[in-house]
């Protein structure tokens, strides 16, 4: 394993670490302010907000095939995306996912499912139309690459934390202006702003979680497909092909910006932030131009980074810098 892989492993496993731990303190904090006063509004809270989870786990699969438009293709519809996908898992020593096609009018991927043999991979029919096979070929290993890492049950997980503090939030905020003794209901606003702010913080982390997924799954494209550049060209495609659609188009897909191998929101910048890495101007970016980047210095600026922290998906240029400095397998 590599030494960048392992630090984004690692970095990920700590979030987690301090996620869970954050909602211990938070707990422990509310068993010495309010569990007297505010236990059923607490169990309540926690009772449909694990509800949720359930029905979000076991009905997700369906909810994003149907709200993707996803169809399920065979070998005889699609032999170069089922010829690709054989490859990579085998490569991965995993189970083949099912293969799918979605009809949103952007070019993208994105693969979701609860288990490793239940799991989904799907391309966009606009993303098909713009990749060589190269390239295809490295987004279905980033794509397989979050099936590997089971990331995605991972985040589903992270998710409910939040989830928690915020249900607890509203159910204590409404029950303190509207019940209870002033006593009691001073203690449950105050846990209730604790809620609040304990959600703001671990939705960040969560956020977090997420880009970092994200990268090690850019780098397990690089391990099973042995090469850097075909990732770092599609996803150059990719943002520039969806910042040529109509912003109708992306609001289609906003409930699920998470999934997708690059965020459909910030294409515009992201076009603009990489023009100039394209120095031949040929649409595409190759191994001399990566290695450019690699040699450069890249740094985002302040205003790149706020707008970084709140997003599911790490910057594009700090990520194809970030497969510039990643090694190709020989």
């Amino acid at each position: 394993m590599s030494v960048a892989i392992w630090k984004l492993r690692l970095r990920l496993w700590l979030s987690v670490t301090l996620l869970f731990a954050l909602l211990y303190a938070f707990f422990v904090g509310v068993g010495f302010l309010a569990f007297r006063t505010a236990t059923g509004f607490l169990g309540f809270a926690l009772a449909i907000t694990l509800l949720m989870v359930f029905i979000q786990y076991m009905l997700g699969p369906v909810i994003v095939g149907w709200s993707m438009r996803v169809r399920r293709v065979t070998e005889q519809e699609e032999p170069r995306l089922h010829a690709i996908v054989d490859e990579l898992a085998r490569e991965a020593k995993m189970p083949k996912p099912r293969v799918g096609v979605s009809e949103v009018p952007i070019p993208n991927a994105f693969a979701y499912g609860r288990t490793r043999r239940g799991a989904r991979i799907c391309v966009t029919r606009e993303l098909m139309g713009r990749l060589d096979e190269k390239e295809l070929k490295g987004v279905l290993g980033h794509e397989l690459s979050h099936i590997l890492h089971r990331d995605v049950v991972l985040i589903t997980l992270l998710s409910v934390i939040p989830m928690v503090l915020y249900h607890i939030y509203i159910s204590l905020f409404w029950g303190s202006l509207f019940g209870g003794r002033s006593r009691d209901r001073g203690a449950a606003m105050a846990v209730a702003m604790g809620a609040f702010l304990f959600y703001f913080i671990s939705q960040l982390f969560v956020l977090y979680a997420s880009r970092l997924r994200e990268l090690y799954a850019d780098q397990g494209a690089v391990r099973l497909t042995g090469e850097r550049a075909p990732l770092a060209s599609a996803l150059f495609k990719i943002v520039y092909g969806t910042s040529r659609h109509r912003p109708e188009d992306l609001k289609k897909v906003e409930g699920m910006r998470a999934l997708f191998a690059s965020d459909p929101a910030t294409a515009r910048h992201d076009a603009v932030d990489l023009r100039s890495f394209d120095l031949n101007r040929d649409g595409r970016i190759d191994e001399s131009e990566l290695d450019m980047m690699a040699r450069e210095n890249i740094r985002i600026g302040r205003a790149q980074r706020m707008m970084e922290m709140f997003s599911t998906h790490p910057n594009m240029v700090k990520r194809i810098k970030a497969l510039s400095d990643t090694e190709a397998r020989a």
